[in-house]
Formats: C-alpha cells, structure tokens, sequence
C-alpha cells in the first residue's frame, strides 16, 4: 500500500487543467496501489485554493505556505515537496508533465532517492506503466522498482479530476534551507493574449513552414483562429524559421495538445510534430502536398492552396456564426 501526493499547479491563484489532471491520475493510482490520495498547494495566501481542491476527492490539501513558494524557483520547491512526501508517508509523487513538472519532478526524485517515470499515459492495474518512446512510434511499458516513485503524466492522457467528495485541509509550515538556496525567482514575463491557453484550447489551429512568412500567419491564419475561438499553434519548421515565437510550437519538444478540433494549415506531418497533436480529436489537414505524411492521421484533408482555402474557411465559419 501507497500513498500518493499530488503536487498542483496553480497561475494567478487559479488551477489550471494540468493541475486537476495530476488529481485524476493521482487517484488512479492510489486506488491501485491501495492507498490515500493527498494533494499539495504551494504558495503564499493560498487557504482558499486550499480549500477548493480539498472538493475533488483527495484525503487532505496541504496548504504549504512559504514566501520563497510564491513563484516557482526549482530549489525552493525541490526540497519543500521532497520534505513533505517523507513527512507525511507518501512514497509516491505524481505531477503534470508541465515546463514546470519537468524541470521540478526529476529533483524531486533525486532528493528521495526515488525511481521516475516521466510523461505516462497509462497506469495499468499490475503497477505498471505505459508511456511513448521513439517520438510516439512505440509504447513502452515500464515499472519501477524502488521503494519511493515520481511520475508524470501527459496531460491530454487523463481526464482531469471532478468536484466529488470535500476532503479536508491542513496547513503545513514549507522545510526549506534559504541558505543552500542556488536559484531566486527574479520576474515573470507572461504572454497575454485574449485567446484561449494553447494546451486547454478545445480547438487548434497551427500553422507550418509552408505559410512562408511570420506575416503570412497573422494576415491569413490568424483571421481563422479568431472566427473559430481557437487557439494558434504552429510547427517546428515555423518556429525555427523565426515566423513566430518558440512558446507556440506543438509536437515532441514542444506542447502537446489533444483538442476537439486540430486544423493544421501548410504542415507535411513530420514525426516530430505529430507526437504533440495525434491525440486531437478530429484532425484536419490542409496542404498542396497530396503526398504530406499529415493525410495519414487527418480526418478530413485538403489538397489545396492554403492562401485560397484558409480566406475561404475563415468566411464560411462567419456565415455559419
């Protein structure tokens, strides 16, 4: 028996959907291994966000107040999360494999000692679990052998938790040595946009290298985006190419996405790319490339020219509205 304790992310006082995923996973798992779901909010003024994911069947929130917890710092983080899991006797930590669950987790199990597993899709009834290797080409299914265990899960994999049963909250004092402290948060330069957060968007569109040009993504893809309410996204080719920032990249070292609705525009389909959008939903495809590897995993596709169909599209999702 094992009790699992769920690190929550949070923004701006409010849980985004990774952290109400690493809830549900985190529940599976105890329910596997027999034991208790705990969770933990890191923070300063966080009693009320305590509060409000103590309603989504875990045991107890651990409301673990700290000034240096206000902001991530890997450090700081590192060693509360590490202290409070031998504390309260939970051997396994479960989190999002979220930018900041993957630079947070693998400290987290080298302060326990502890095996990991990272960017799981499946935990099996034996204990084992399942996670993509070779860029999604191949499942691997692992276990780990260690007393204590870390793992992440891949956000599109698991439903997020539900509001059930309210557990209760206990307020925790954070065990961190500010004097072995290597990192301090400085600032945090956050991307505004009214549109919808890429990787909890219920619709996508991405743009690739065959739209030519940054300007090509804001006068003909962008138009789309907006009449659809979707989030932008774009390949690697686009991103490298400098046509738009690094944060909208999609695939296997950037985000992975898995929305209702994934239109991706002058996209050949790379591996690379398709090991972050393959799990959407409907998957549409639009590419002069009859032969683009994108038709193979696209529910409707589109052999054309993006710079007519994309304007045509775009006016008929507004007649539609």
């Amino acid at each position: 028996m094992s009790n699992v304790l769920v690190f929550a992310e949070h923004l701006h006082k409010k849980f985004s959907k990774n952290a109400l995923v690493a809830v549900g996973a985190g529940q599976a798992i105890a329910a596997q291994s027999g034991g208790e779901c705990y969770a933990a909010v890191f923070g300063a003024g966080i009693e009320d966000l305590a509060k409000e994911l103590s309603e989504y069947g875990v045991k107890t929130v651990f409301a673990v107040e700290h000034a240096t917890l206000e902001h991530y710092a890997p450090d700081a983080h590192a060693q509360a999360l590490s202290a409070l899991a031998e504390d309260k006797g939970c051997d396994i930590v479960v989190g999002t494999a979220s930018s900041i669950g993957k630079d947070l987790l693998p400290r987290v199990a080298v302060r326990l000692g502890a095996g990991m597993a990272s960017d799981i899709t499946a935990a099996n009834d034996d204990g084992t679990l399942e996670r993509p290797t070779y860029a999604g080409n191949a499942m691997a299914t692992i276990s780990i052998e260690t007393p204590r265990k870390v793992i992440s899960v891949r956000a599109t994999a698991f439903e997020p938790a539900t509001k059930s049963s309210a557990g209760t909250v206990e307020k925790v004092d954070a065990k961190i040595d500010e004097a072995a402290l290597k990192t301090k948060f400085v600032s945090f330069d956050e991307t505004k946009s009214d549109r919808p957060s890429l990787t909890e968007a219920r619709r996508v569109v991405s743009g690739g290298r065959g739209l030519k040009n940054g300007e090509n993504f804001k006068t003909v893809l962008e138009p789309l985006v907006d009449a659809l309410g979707a989030a932008m996204g774009a390949s690697r080719a686009a991103v490298d190419a400098g046509f738009v920032p690094n944060d909208l990249q999609i695939g296997q070292t950037g985000k992975v996405v898995a929305p209702e609705l994934y239109i991706a525009v002058g996209i050949s389909g790379a591996i690379q790319h398709l090991a972050g959008m393959k799990d959407s939903k409907v998957i549409v495809a639009i590419n002069k490339d009859e032969e683009a590897p994108i038709f193979q995993v696209s529910d409707y596709g589109l052999v054309a020219d993006l710079f007519k169909a994309v304007p045509e599209m775009k006016e008929a999702v507004e007649k539609l509205k």
